[in-house]
């Protein structure tokens, strides 16, 4: 394919009328299905692929991926559609590959402390088949994600402070390239100063570089004991100058979440619960009792210092379940708080250091904007969310989202922070990763086009001029 040009008509009908000979009914050109593998959490318009095709093992992958390229035809991947910034769009058409069959777990292995999954499996339904052999996968983006996406995206979540991202979790990657072959990118061993690290290349490509069919993980023990907390706080600047503390001091909390009073009050009226309505910190400790009761009460001591107010915590499994629930249900819950608006969430992150700094300022700026603008996040790594709210159908709300976004992007860049902690870059983010890059960005369109030079790998993401028009 042109990287500059839709394919043809006879080309994707090429394609289409193989991959139907090759897969039978298991593919798709409904519009109602095409739809659905174009939509995710967003509010960026769907772009539709031609067909959707459901593939059940790598060799089917490689099939598909093969037929495409034969004419130049685009291949998107999907997982579970949980992305926020147009990763599953098809802005060229082509032929949507879902993972909804390849969802397994192929191996545990117990005694070295990992697994071997397909990228279609969720990450909850990965920790139920876990859960007997005494082990865990901890990162949780708060959706219930396709481990494939979350690689794709390098996702990370609420227990990012203290287990990483996907960037520490894959060990290696079984990946279908442009050309349809099928490599690995690396073995089981704990460590490799073998060759060039592909398997964090392909981490984060979000399918632009190869689809993976394969993922090995690194696991954890489930804790012997975990507790939660919940402390609220005067204003913002304590409630973040608190996590900036608990990180400085080596405290080794597992997670640690802010919710600004505007995400309170919505979690409260969706969740029926009645947190109080003021800047929140949300913890969780994992280890054994003593060491659980010395992070909360650490912890604790440091939270009065900065005028928390109604430090409990539990470790009571429902009670804890209810409280992760209600963070992770926070989006929706925003959303509901804003009838008649469609949300949009957006992430940065900034050194820890400047944290408090860049949420007052965040917020300063949305007021002084007039946007309704919640602000969450993991703060113990500082990255934090901003939920935006417009009408899609009126061209000023619109714009004035897009406008505070970039500001906000320009604001963490100026702490030599990222445009995106977790996110990815998508279609929405091409723009900001050339501000924070710039001089990088020819040698990322170096790699695309060398392995990929077709430009057939999920176009039009990640880096704009290797990738089709602007």
């Amino acid at each position: 394919m042109n990287m500059h040009a839709r394919p043809t008509p006879e080309a994707v009908s090429t394609v289409l009328e193989t991959l139907r000979q090759a897969f039978g009914d298991r593919l798709q050109t409904g519009r109602a299905i095409r739809e659905q593998h174009a939509h995710s959490v967003t509010w960026r318009a769907a772009q539709l692929p031609d067909a959707v095709v459901f593939p059940n093992k790598t060799r089917e992958v490689a099939q598909i991926v093969k037929i495409c390229a034969a004419q130049g035809v685009p291949v998107i991947p999907f997982g579970a559609g949980t992305s926020v910034e147009g990763q599953v769009n098809a802005p060229f058409g082509g032929v949507a590959v879902s993972f909804r069959d390849m969802a397994r777990v192929l191996a545990i292995h117990p005694e070295d402390l990992d697994c071997v999954v397909q990228p279609g499996i969720t990450r909850m339904r990965l920790n139920e088949e876990l859960r007997a052999s005494g082990l865990f996968f901890p990162i949780d983006p708060g959706a219930d994600a396709s481990l494939g996406g979350m690689t794709g995206t390098s996702a990370s979540g609420t227990n990012a402070v203290r287990y990483g991202t996907m960037k520490e979790a894959v060990l290696a990657l079984e990946v279908v390239m442009p050309d349809g072959q099928i490599i690995r990118t690396a073995r089981r061993a704990k460590k490799t100063s073998a060759g060039y690290d592909l398997t964090h290349l392909i981490v984060g490509a979000e399918g632009t570089l190869g689809l993976v069919t394969e993922i090995t993980l690194r696991l954890h023990g489930i804790p012997e004991a975990v507790a939660s907390a919940a402390c609220t706080f005067p204003n913002v600047t304590e409630a973040v100058q608190t996590a900036i503390e608990t990180v400085q001091s080596g405290v080794p909390v597992a997670r640690m979440e802010f919710l600004d009073a505007a995400s309170v009050r919505a979690v409260n009226a969706y969740s029926s619960l009645s947190l109080p309505e003021a800047p929140m910190l949300l913890l969780e400790f994992h280890g054994s009792d003593a060491s659980v009761k010395e992070q909360a009460e650490t912890v604790g001591a440091l939270a009065a210092d900065h005028g928390s107010s109604g430090f409990d915590w539990t470790t009571e499994p429902e009670a804890r379940s209810k409280l992760w629930q209600a963070r992770h249900d926070a989006y929706w819950a925003a959303v509901r708080a804003h009838p008649g608006k469609q949300g949009y969430s957006t992430d940065v992150c900034v050194p820890v250091s400047r944290l408090a700094e860049a949420v007052d300022a965040a917020a300063d700026e949305a007021a002084s904007r007039g946007l309704a603008a919640p602000i969450l996040g993991h703060v113990g790594d500082g990255n934090f969310h901003v939920l935006l709210f417009a009408d899609p159908e009126n061209p000023s709300e619109t714009s004035a989202v897009d406008a505070y976004a970039a500001w906000l992007v320009d604001l963490a860049l100026s702490m030599d922070g990222t445009c995106t902690g977790e996110h990815g870059i998508g279609q929405g983010k091409m723009g900001a990763l050339e501000r924070e890059l710039g001089p990088a960005l020819p040698y990322m369109v170096a790699v695309k086009r060398a392995l990929d030079p077709q430009g057939i790998m999920n176009p039009g993401k990640v880096v704009r001029d290797a990738n089709g028009p602007a």
